[in-house]
């Protein structure tokens, strides 16, 4: 189902104004339309709702509340380690989606790395607290390299997982 643009032109509106869309997607007992709005976020900045970019964005909302940071907050800085490759590349696209976080604002970041060194370093610049994400073998395996017939239903997959079975978070 394709998601009408006049809903995804308010919904970057609502984003780069910093309020949330509807309500906050907090796991797989959110009901249908904030996990419709969730997907809508991670659209408007992605494109499309896949898998990694889902990642992403769940990523950015744990670090949000990990360094009790406000969504468009310029204390925060990301840093995305990846392969220059699309998927892996995807999930700072989700993260941005969650945060607010960009390059134009210099504080989103995307550094080449390998696969065995991808991670995500989300920093809040003014307590100097920081957490590593780094996606679970188990949903790297599960996620890469799906056709592009079934990114979608994968990024609405990755809803109904935890938070442990996508990745782990390290404070730093």
């Amino acid at each position: 189902m394709k998601t009408p643009r006049r809903i995804v032109l308010m919904i970057t509106l609502l984003i780069s104004s910093g309020v949330p869309a509807v309500g906050a997607w907090d796991g797989p007992t959110s009901s249908a339309k904030d996990r419709n709005a969730a997907l809508a976020k991670v659209a408007a900045i992605h494109g499309a709702a896949g898998p990694f970019a889902v990642i992403g964005y769940r990523i950015g909302q744990r670090a949000l509340v990990m360094l009790a940071t406000p969504y468009g907050s310029f204390d925060l800085d990301v840093v995305h380690r990846t392969p220059l490759e699309v998927q892996y590349s995807c999930v700072a696209d989700g993260v941005q989606a969650a945060t607010g976080a960009s390059v134009g604002k210099l504080n989103l970041h995307i550094q080449e790395a390998t696969v065995r060194q991808m991670e995500t370093i989300v920093r809040n610049k003014a307590t100097g607290q920081g957490v590593v994400f780094r996606i679970t073998p188990e949903a790297m395996s599960r996620f890469l390299n799906l056709p592009h017939a079934r990114l979608e239903a994968a990024g609405r997959d990755v809803l109904d997982l935890s938070d442990d079975q996508l990745f782990s978070a390290t404070k730093r």
